[in-house]
C-alpha cells in the first residue's frame, strides 16, 4: 500500500520510460559511430593505413598530431562517460556478477584501445590498424551488448512492475 501512498509506482515507471530513452539516444549514437568509422575506413587494414597515414592515390595526407590530441581530447571525455554511465546501468540488471565484470572489462578496455589504434597506427607500425579494426568492432559489439541488456532488462522490470500493480487492483 506504501509503494501507492507514496508514488514509488509511478516514479519507477517514469525513471524506466527515461532510460530507455536514453537507451535509444545511444543506440543512435552507436549507429552514428559506425557511419564515421565506414566513411572514412572500411574493415581492412589497408583502409585504416590509407586514413592515418594518408594516401597518394587520394591525396589525402596523414593524420596531424594535433588532430588526434583534438579528437582523443573529445573521445576520452564523451567515451569515458557514455561508458561509466551504460556500465552504471547494466550494474541494476539480474546478470550473474561475472558476467557483468566481463561486459564492463570489455567495453572499458575497447574503447580506450579503440582511441590508442588510431595512434599507434600513425606513430609506431602500420600494421596496428588490424588492431583498430579489432578494436572497432569490440566496442561496437561491447556497446550494442549494453544497450540490449539493459533495455530487455527495464522492459522485464516494467513488465513486473504492471503485473505487480494489477494483482494488487485484484486484491
Amino acid at each position: 500500500m506504501r509503494f501507492f501512498v507514496t508514488g514509488e509506482q509511478n516514479r519507477q515507471l517514469l525513471l524506466n520510460a527515461l532510460i530507455l530513452m536514453f537507451l535509444g539516444y545511444i543506440a543512435l549514437l552507436w549507429i552514428s559511430n559506425g557511419l564515421l568509422y565506414f566513411h572514412k575506413m572500411d574493415l581492412t587494414a589497408a583502409s585504416v593505413k590509407a586514413y592515418y597515414l594518408g594516401s597518394e592515390q587520394d591525396f589525402s595526407q596523414p593524420r596531424s598530431y594535433q588532430s588526434l590530441l583534438e579528437v582523443a581530447h573529445f573521445h576520452l571525455f564523451a567515451m569515458g562517460m557514455l561508458v561509466l554511465t551504460l556500465t552504471h546501468l547494466m550494474l541494476m540488471t539480474d546478470l550473474p556478477v561475472r558476467l557483468k565484470v566481463w561486459l564492463s572489462a570489455s567495453i572499458y578496455c575497447s574503447a580506450i584501445a579503440n582511441e590508442a589504434a588510431g595512434w599507434l597506427v600513425r606513430f609506431v607500425h602500420p600494421d596496428f590498424a588490424y588492431f583498430k579494426i579489432g578494436t572497432f568492432l569490440l566496442l561496437e559489439t561491447s556497446m550494442a551488448a549494453l544497450i540490449v541488456i539493459v533495455g530487455i532488462s527495464l522492459y522485464q522490470a516494467r513488465r513486473r512492475t504492471l503485473q505487480g500493480n494489477d494483482r494488487l487492483r485484484q486484491m
